[in-house]
């Protein structure tokens, strides 16, 4: 059996020995056996679970690509599998949002700005099911209302919050660049320029920039899931003898 230093796998992915030490004490990668002096000893499957690892991030963030491989470690493999599924759910989300704000504003551009058309009837939401629908809390929905993204009617008779669909396309679109980092001002601004159908060029260049961090992505799940692929069969060939972390 190969060993390795922990030098040997910083140096594979140019970070530094104390890293891959913290990534073995968070679970990220298996625990290393130790020489009689105490020094670490690291195999091709510790340098199999860190290019996991490090894959994982782009694909699905620090958070997730943690939780998977602490998963795969305590033999929960469905529980990893069920977390990557569900980063493939929301990229899925966020393309559908993604090409449903582009065909709005594909439409607003090409009517006057004087008599937008509306948007097309997709029912009405309660605060709540919008809230779930976007998987985001009310009080988010509030605060975008503060903002002055979101401007929801009223019941006239209960007083509650009616969202038609002008104002479920603006809180798909709040949410798609909420995600992208903008801020609720910019957002604000974005929303009333659709809502005007005019200086939509900003807008049409976040989308886009969008679309390409959504491209990034899909390509780095797909990136991973080779990783993570090689790191399980590693795994299984080692038939139990390594060291599981708890």
């Amino acid at each position: 059996m190969i060993t390795l230093r922990p030098t040997d796998l910083a140096r594979e992915h140019g970070i530094s020995t104390q890293a891959v030490r913290n990534y073995e004490q968070h679970g990220f990668i298996p625990a290393a056996e130790r020489t009689s002096s105490g020094y670490r000893i690291y195999t091709e499957v510790h340098a199999a679970a860190l290019r996991a690892y490090l894959s994982l991030v782009p694909a699905y963030g620090y958070a997730a690509a943690g939780q998977i491989m602490n998963a795969v470690h305590r033999d929960r493999r469905d529980d990893a599998l069920t977390i990557i599924d569900r980063g493939h759910a929301q990229l899925l989300r966020d393309r559908d949002t993604l090409e449903a704000v582009r065909t709005a504003v594909n439409h607003l551009t090409a009517q006057s700005p004087a008599a937008p058309d509306p948007a097309p009837d997709r029912g009405t939401r309660t605060v709540g099911e919008l809230a779930h629908q976007l998987d985001v809390t009310p009080a988010t929905l509030r605060n975008w209302e503060s903002a002055g993204i979101l401007r929801p009617a009223r019941d006239p008779v209960t007083g509650y919050r009616v969202f038609h669909a002008d104002d479920i396309r603006d809180a798909e679109l709040a949410h798609l660049l909420r995600r992208g980092g903008h801020l609720l001002d910019h957002i604000a601004t974005v929303v009333q320029q659709i809502r005007t159908a005019g200086g939509t060029d900003a807008l049409a260049a976040s989308l886009d920039t969008w679309q390409q961090r959504l491209t990034a992505q899909g390509l780095a799940m797909l990136h991973a899931a080779t990783r993570l692929s090689a790191y399980l069969t590693h795994r299984d060939s080692e038939n139990g003898g390594l060291h599981r972390c708890p």
